[in-house]
């Protein structure tokens, strides 16, 4: 859909604190955009758009809008929204994200990743190849990239770096030359109903690679396999650890601070190549097929294996994903974005296999009543790597509290699948309290969820030592 933005628009953000509404605010005010947002509350991704100078409500109030002559709304903002409300009555075009997102992009040359998991780190990755190469790609990510120290940037090169949302459907807008897709699972069935339309979208998606492009994806998800078959379309190369894989990973090797494979390529139409010795600096299986895809884009756009490796060898990460925040007495506090049960599985296994005779307590703040009651099972057999799982209550991310939710059915659950010790504290000075009395000497403390468990750990701190 074409979108006329005039220079005397004010495009306000109704939710502007998010890490993909931050992205877009940035590279669109960046583009000489009047852009104007609000949010609830301050946070980290405010406060880098003040220092750009876009001004930001914090809190949402009707009079948020009274300048507005357009509005970008985040898939997080409710129907009942005062400001949205407002923008209703006065009859201003409003727009999701993803629709402006595909707008301001119409005139690249578009590398969409998307995915149930691992999207972000796929994009950074991407992204930092070809910042590493020389292309100066616009990027629009949805977490902040160590190495960039942000999570947007506008380039002036012909090709753009895109993490694309599905949680709204609005993903299929975009439009796509390359695309990643990571794998599928079941995620935001509170918009798509049921699993079969989540698939069915993807597969769409996948479909939707012009024949000057190509498609990736991960061959190692049952589901995105299955999915290929009903494909009615053939331009796609597949990666993973999977034998058939286009792009198969091989010889890995696990280190506590990085990763090393090799990758075999067999592409119809080419000679097969082996490309020995590629180092990651990110743990984890899950990590090294992200890796795969960042450099199937990169080997297909042309750029050179050299510059391929030393990007990679360069990867400083992103933040909130295995992020190591500070260390007291030989014990480490990490922090995770983590907040499903495929994530949890990834993380804590990693975490695992370079740390075996480390004591691993996992602290997670679930998120969601409805993602939890979904997926309670796939929850409590997530812990099986770490030797103590402490819970903290629910983070509701505006949903109503289900007061139907029975908190010690859920504990006794994980501790029967998970097979592992289960703590529950109450609020943030709980956890302070545990942490105080129950670390002794060389554990390794993993906080996950996608709410305020983040902060708590980082607040907490001094008072840990």
């Amino acid at each position: 859909m074409k979108i006329n933005i005039a220079n005397n628009e004010v495009i306000h953000f109704i939710g502007i604190g998010g890490i993909g509404m931050s992205g877009l605010a940035q590279i669109m005010s960046n583009m000489k955009f009047q852009i104007q947002g609000s949010d609830l509350s301050d946070n980290k991704n405010i406060q880098r758009l003040q220092k750009r100078g876009i001004k930001i409500f914090i809190g949402h109030n009707k009079y948020n809008v009274r300048k507005a002559t357009m509005v970008v709304i985040s898939s997080a903002i409710k129907k009942n929204n005062k400001e949205l409300i407002e923008a209703k009555n006065k009859n201003l075009p409003i727009f999701k994200r993803g629709e402006m997102l595909a707008n301001i992009v119409a005139l690249k040359k578009n590398i969409v990743i998307t995915g149930s998991h691992g999207k972000t780190t796929t994009t950074s990755l991407v992204a930092n190849i070809l910042v590493e190469s020389g292309l100066d790609p616009t990027v629009i990510n949805g977490g902040l990239i160590n190495s960039l120290r942000n999570n947007a940037l506008l380039g002036k090169g012909e090709w753009a770096v895109i993490e694309s949302d599905e949680s709204d459907g609005s993903f299929l807008k975009l439009p796509v030359t390359y695309s990643i897709v990571t794998n599928v699972d079941k995620e935001h069935l509170d918009y798509y109903k049921n699993y079969n339309n989540l698939k069915s979208c993807f597969r769409k998606f996948i479909e939707k690679t012009p024949s000057f492009g190509k498609a990736l994806i991960c061959i190692d998800n049952k589901d995105l396999k299955n999915l290929l078959k009903k494909c009615r379309t053939n331009n796609f190369f597949t990666y993973g650890f999977d034998k058939r894989a286009n792009y198969k990973i091989l010889n890995v090797k696990k280190k506590p601070t990085h990763s090393l494979f090799d990758l075999q390529i067999n592409v119809l139409g080419s000679k097969p190549l082996n490309i020995k010795k590629f180092q990651l600096n990110l743990l984890g299986d899950h990590n090294i097929t992200n890796a795969a895809a960042a450099i199937a884009i990169a080997l297909n756009l042309g750029v050179k294996v050299n510059i391929i490796k030393n990007a990679l060898k360069k990867f400083s990460g992103i933040q909130r994903r295995f992020t190591k925040v500070f260390s007291i007495k030989k014990r480490d506090f990490y922090d995770d974005y983590a907040h499903h049960p495929t994530e949890i599985k990834s993380v804590l296994k990693a975490a695992k296999q370079v740390y075996p005779n480390r004591k691993i307590i996992c602290v997670f703040q679930p998120h969601r009543y409805s993602r939890v009651k979904l997926l309670k099972k796939e929850f409590a057999s997530s812990f099986n790597s770490s030797d103590t799982v402490v819970v903290c209550p629910i983070y509701s991310a505006g949903e109503k509290i289900n007061y139907s939710f029975n908190q010690e059915n859920f504990l006794e659950l994980i501790a029967k699948k998970s097979k592992t010790q289960v703590v529950y504290v109450k609020n943030k000075n709980d956890l302070k309290n545990y942490l105080k009395k129950n670390l002794f000497y060389d554990e390794i403390v993993i906080c996950m969820g996608a709410g305020s468990i983040s902060n708590w750990i980082r607040e907490i701190k001094m008072e840990l030592k």
